[in-house]
């Protein structure tokens, strides 16, 4: 199990001065010099409580597409290699359409044969109307002509859907980006010919770099302190010394068990820019959960009996020997979660003075 991880938030560092005892200049509120040591008082500081976890760099949902054809054919042309960088719009590849175009000149002069054919039989319709006016044709013939024209305009208008059909068809011809980013695959060439009647087939996969989340696992005894909003910090293997910074948004609502241990996936927006990174990457993650006042001494006032740990307390002119339970222990100090109170005269030991970072 990880236990929280608690980093002392002290504010007052930028005071301290060059020499002497680093810790003891920020964390005294008075002392007095004793033989063997000096006599401190506790100071409460600012405590954050970050819990540490690591995680991956992943894509966002809809950040990686595998782009495919919606057609049969002949692949003409082929304008991507893996790792080019394209845009929303570009063409990836064409297929071979002389036969589409074909069929769309054949269904675009059936629909001008049509369109022909509605005038000349509502030319007739036109005269045969004017006629009736002097009774000099039978009324049925107007309504058989009209009747007649109906029926071509439906003829014309399923061609013209039937055109449109086939250059539904033609426009899939050009295959294009749907999103902008980098090519991460490409499982075709010019030359191949695809056949798309049963399953579409993937021509290239993109991923879309500027659209990236951090997933962390965080232990079971820690996602209790974790929620949306939390601010993140992380560093990646491959650039040790940069840090970069997140956002909390979400949390897995289950756990995964990962040997013997449950952990929960947490989401973590990533702050933009961030060009270094890139998908599948490893993460170590400190996640910022709170912050309260704590009591926080220079190190070197605990001392050590055993597994115990415990300072010495001056009390009525004598010292007395106090157990505590510490927190997590920095270089400026460690915090003490029990044991001592803000009014307690704690010894410092000279050896210690010299020594921040004590025992």
């Amino acid at each position: 199990m990880k236990p929280s991880i608690i980093i002392l938030a002290l504010g007052l560092a930028t005071a301290i001065g060059s020499g002497g005892f680093f810790g003891f200049s920020l964390l005294t509120d008075g002392s007095e010099e004793l033989s063997g040591g000096s006599i401190i008082t506790p100071n409460r500081q600012k405590v954050k409580s970050t819990v540490l976890a690591t995680g991956a760099i992943r894509p966002r949902v809809g950040a990686e597409v595998r782009v495919g054809s919606q057609m049969s054919g002949i692949v003409e042309q082929l304008n991507v290699t893996v790792g080019s960088r394209i845009e929303e719009g570009d063409i990836i590849a064409v297929i071979d359409s002389r036969a589409l175009q074909a069929r769309l000149n054949q269904s675009l002069a059936q629909v001008k044969v049509l369109e022909q054919e509605v005038a000349s039989v509502t030319a007739q319709l036109y005269r045969a109307q004017k006629l009736d006016t002097r009774g000099i044709v039978a009324k049925s013939d107007v309504e058989d002509l009209t009747l007649e024209r109906a029926e071509a305009e439906a003829r014309l208008e399923k061609a013209e859907r039937d055109a449109d059909v086939v250059k539904a068809d033609l426009a899939y011809a050009e295959i294009r980006a749907p999103i902008s980013g980098t090519i991460a695959s490409v499982s075709t060439q010019e030359g191949e010919t695809v056949a798309a009647s049963f399953a579409t087939p993937t021509f290239v996969t993109i991923v879309n770099n500027d659209a990236l989340e951090l997933i962390a696992l965080v232990d079971e005894t820690d996602i209790g302190d974790v929620g949306p909003g939390n601010p993140v910090r992380f560093t990646v293997e491959s650039y040790p010394t940069t840090e970069f910074e997140g956002t909390v948004t979400q949390i897995a609502p289950t756990g995964t068990i990962i040997s013997g241990v449950v952990n929960f996936e947490v989401m973590i927006d990533v702050t933009p820019p961030f060009t270094q990174l890139r998908p599948d990457m490893t993460a170590n993650v400190s996640i910022e959960t709170a912050e309260r006042d704590a009591l926080v001494i220079p190190n070197g006032a605990i001392q050590r009996d055993g597994f115990d740990r415990f300072v010495q307390i001056r009390r009525d002119g004598e010292l007395i020997k106090r157990s505590v339970k510490l927190g997590t222990r920095t270089a400026l100090g460690t915090e003490i979660r029990q044991g001592i109170s803000e009014r307690d005269e704690i010894l410092l030991p000279a050896a210690a003075g010299d020594n921040s970072t004590g025992s």
